[in-house]
């Protein structure tokens, strides 16, 4: 081969490529800092609205993620391997019971898709439903439970609703979004053992290791047993990865493998699971981000009794709060650059709020009363 000024200059910059040279700084610290700055809220804004968790990634996390970047390059199937053996082994499954997906929402929605072609899916009337929603736009049918009057999760109405038949999923949200309120663990293993004999039982836990007892809240011990349970659990809360997008489910082989021939995407992203994996077992740093958030929720509290204001009992990293008008809260939160949710349908009068920045959630916490006493005026 004839070697040109061209060919050789092209050699050399391959060479220096494959041995990790920069090629050019055009691109420049400034411009990789504006990048950065895409993600997250705007200055200024306290950013209450979307359970959120600020205090993470953890350090092992973002460590993993810049160690990792560079293999960018390649399919993450090895990655997934990992940590679907690492879940697997937390909760003593097979690694053919474990699902993971781009957040528990692509599994949710999944789950959706598969069991919605069977028949009719029961859920509660207030509970975080893109499965539901999802299905919905695909031609599923739905049927939701209204809540009962102290806003729990109806499981008696359920248990009636399923009984109806042509049920093929009961799906419950376990703590609850956007109550926050936790269904007690014997009032739901009493609806599974009701339900799970002919019909699949749903539960997304991605509130579970906020909880005050993790372990007792969990159904997972039923998906060991071999019941017709799926569990999904995300590493978007207590792991502070939200924009990572790595969730995961724990079923029985047969559930799982029919769980993901209906999952929208393949082989996850490094990035993502190399974070879940550097923080999965990484418990100082779960320590620590679960301690952040109840601190976080007591200042809320009391930023509410101050207000002369009552809150449902909350085991999650947001509180939802009765108000004279949730739309109107949030408005008059927004002129202050604070953002929080408005009302969730006919529930007008329930507020939700986040547990972000300590620093955020005191201007949440100061504004709080001042705001509710010009309605009330």
């Amino acid at each position: 081969m004839v070697t040109t000024r061209r060919t050789f200059l092209g050699m050399g910059t391959a060479a220096g490529l494959a041995a990790g040279m920069t090629p050019s700084l055009a691109f420049g610290q400034a411009s990789i800092a504006s990048v950065a700055s895409t993600f997250g809220p705007p200055d200024g804004l306290a950013l209450l609205s979307r359970n959120e968790n600020p205090y993470g990634p953890a350090p092992s996390a973002i460590e993993a993620i810049a160690a990792s970047a560079k293999n960018g390059c390649y399919y993450a199937n090895r990655g997934l391997e990992k940590l679907t053996a690492m879940i697997a082994e937390r909760h003593g499954v097979s690694p053919k019971q474990v699902v993971l997906g781009s957040g528990s929402t692509e599994i949710l929605c999944a789950i959706a898709l598969a069991w919605g072609a069977k028949g009719k899916i029961v859920a509660p009337g207030l509970f975080w439903d893109s499965t539901v929603k999802y299905g919905e736009a695909k031609g599923v049918s739905a049927v939701r439970v209204p809540l009962a009057s102290d806003m729990s999760v109806d499981l008696a109405g359920m248990e009636a609703a399923f009984n109806e038949g042509g049920v093929s999923l009961v799906h419950v949200c376990n703590p609850n979004n956007p109550t926050g309120m936790v269904v007690p663990a014997a009032q739901l293993r009493a609806l599974a053992a009701k339900v799970t004999p002919t019909t699949t039982l749903l539960v997304d836990e991605a509130y579970n290791e906020l909880t005050d007892d993790p372990e007792a809240e969990t159904l997972v011990d039923l998906v060991r047993e071999g019941q017709d349970v799926i569990v999904c659990r995300t590493f978007s809360k207590i792991y502070g990865m939200a924009g990572m997008r790595v969730g995961y489910a724990l079923t029985s082989e047969e559930n799982a493998a029919l769980i993901s021939t209906y999952l929208m995407s393949f082989g996850g992203n490094v990035s993502g699971l190399a974070a879940a994996i550097a923080a999965y077992d990484d418990y100082g740093f779960l320590t620590q981000s679960k301690a952040m958030v109840q601190e976080g929720r007591q200042m809320i509290l009391d930023a509410v009794a101050t207000a002369g204001l009552t809150a449902l009992p909350s085991q999650t990293n947001f509180v939802y709060v009765e108000v004279p008008d949730a739309n109107a809260v949030q408005a008059a939160m927004a002129e202050r650059d604070i953002a929080i949710r408005g009302a969730y349908g006919e529930w007008t009068q329930y507020s939700r709020v986040s547990c972000g920045y300590m620093e955020d959630v005191a201007r949440y916490a100061a504004a709080l009363p001042e705001i509710i006493d010009q309605l009330r005026a």
